[in-house]
């Protein structure tokens, strides 16, 4: 069996840190009964939400996207990309003020209604997504893994699709070709 590559890592924004704490001390304030308990929760929270933060990893590889997090509890989860039938992307009042959005998975044959996966604070989480769904075509179409890397690399750059990036290179290559033919003749 081939090792998977790394194609994508996603980086974190610093703010979901905020947003982590920020939720429940907002349904602490409107329970009022609550108000004296932001004096714990505050300091707690932010230590809390921070290492988790920290523990968190969502990797696209060439088969699959691996998410890993956990202080206490750790969870770690291997999607295949056959199986994603779905991310979609959630932002709520607080994120939107905030930039942040949750990426969520769905996939085939899942037993329960809704995500088997969200993340939330992904960094560019829509050029992420795009990521994941151009391998997902491409493992689906059966292109090699020098193709697949190449198109992951290209993913950063929204102006050019897959197809489009695919092409570019061929026609780099054939130029090299020509180049290499026509010094060898001289």
């Amino acid at each position: 069996m081939k090792e998977e590559k790394v194609i994508l890592k996603a980086q974190f924004n610093p703010k979901v840190k905020t947003y982590w704490v920020l939720s429940p001390a907002l349904a602490l304030v409107c329970t009022i009964v609550g108000i004296p308990f932001l004096l714990i929760w505050v300091p707690i929270g932010l230590m809390v939400c921070g290492r988790y933060l920290a523990s968190l990893e969502c990797v696209l590889t060439n088969k699959s996207v691996k998410l890993k997090s956990g202080v206490l509890n750790r969870m770690e989860k291997t999607i295949p990309l056959d199986k994603i039938t779905d991310m979609g992307l959630i932002q709520g009042p607080i994120m939107r003020a905030m930039d942040l959005e949750r990426l969520t998975v769905e996939t085939a044959g899942s037993s329960a209604p809704g995500a088997l996966a969200s993340v939330v604070g992904v960094v560019n989480a829509r050029e992420f997504r795009d990521a994941v769904m151009r391998q997902k075509e491409l493992l689906a179409e059966g292109k090699s893994d020098e193709e697949s890397a190449a198109v992951g690399g290209a993913g950063t750059d929204a102006s050019i699709s897959g197809a489009e990036g695919i092409a570019l290179l061929r026609e780099i290559r054939d130029s090299l070709h020509r180049l290499e033919s026509r010094a060898a003749g001289e």
